[in-house]
């Protein structure tokens, strides 16, 4: 199987609307492994709204709540995903996160207009998500919807506390920060991912369908940036469960540009 490369319009795209579907998508025997893993997460964390599924990456002695499964490790760590990443962010690349956001049909849980970056600790802000779509996310069941060149400014806006229990995350940015009808439903078969730029506005309506919408959040950073885990100052208030002080990082590929990444705190936890 060849890797995928990127067309120079499709860099280009990434850079000037923030987000990108790529014309690629995981194998179908990664695809049912995957789907096969989500069976066992989704069974070994009833006690956990399945929309806030956090570092289902790490198998053993999740700090955060999740008992997770090494298969979503893999596919994070997934050469040709990798490749996608490189091509975007450089050489040096760092993954910190992943996020399982699955939403059952008729009670999936809203995701809020929000930017990534107002809740992460990496400075200076810089990251990719690659969202990989396990099951099908359509306008119907609640896919991601983006607001293209959000990012532009770089600009961290204003975010409100919403205090709902039905929500997959609790800050929402301001409503007269945008105009929504510019909005952009990024609609996926399973297999399929769309990547997006940290600064990006986007969310996700509540799932009202009879058919569940699954996606895991794969998060990469630039060897130039440093997860700060010290500098996380929303407490509690995320709607979810976080633990940065101990939440395992890893160095895929090139270097730790800025030599203060510690890749060895949380590695015990598997």
């Amino acid at each position: 199987m060849m890797n995928p490369s990127l067309s120079k319009l499709e860099i280009d795209s990434y850079r000037s609307e923030g987000f990108l579907i790529p014309n690629w998508r995981l194998p179908a025997s990664m695809l049912l492994k995957m789907q096969q893993a989500l069976a066992y997460l989704l069974d070994k964390n009833q006690h956990i709204r399945p929309e806030k599924l956090v570092s289902a990456h790490i198998a053993k002695n999740n700090q955060e709540g999740t008992q997770g499964h090494t298969a979503f490790l893999e596919l994070a760590r997934y050469e040709p995903i990798v490749d996608l990443v490189e091509q975007l962010i450089g050489p040096d690349i760092i993954l910190w996160g992943c996020h399982v956001f699955c939403k059952p049909g008729e009670n999936g849980y809203e995701t809020p207009w929000h930017q990534d970056g107002h809740y992460w600790p990496i400075r200076p802000l810089a990251t990719t998500t690659v969202w990989v779509a396990l099951e099908d996310s359509k306008l119907y069941n609640g896919c991601l919807k983006v607001i293209p060149k959000s990012h532009i400014p770089k600009t961290l806006y204003p975010h409100l506390h919403e205090d709902r229990q039905d929500l997959a995350l609790t800050q929402k940015i301001a409503d007269d920060t945008f105009d929504p009808a510019t909005e952009k439903a990024l609609e996926l078969s399973a297999g399929e991912m769309s990547i997006h730029d940290i600064y990006m506005i986007h969310g996700a309506q509540a799932n009202n369908s009879g058919v569940r919408r699954t996606g895991v959040a794969l998060r990469y950073m630039p060897g130039t940036s440093v997860f700060e885990r010290d500098s996380y100052t929303l407490g509690g208030q995320t709607g979810v469960p976080i633990n940065f002080a101990t939440r395992p990082i890893w160095l895929l590929r090139g270097k730790d540009q800025t030599g203060k990444n510690d890749f060895n705190i949380g590695h015990d936890a598997g």
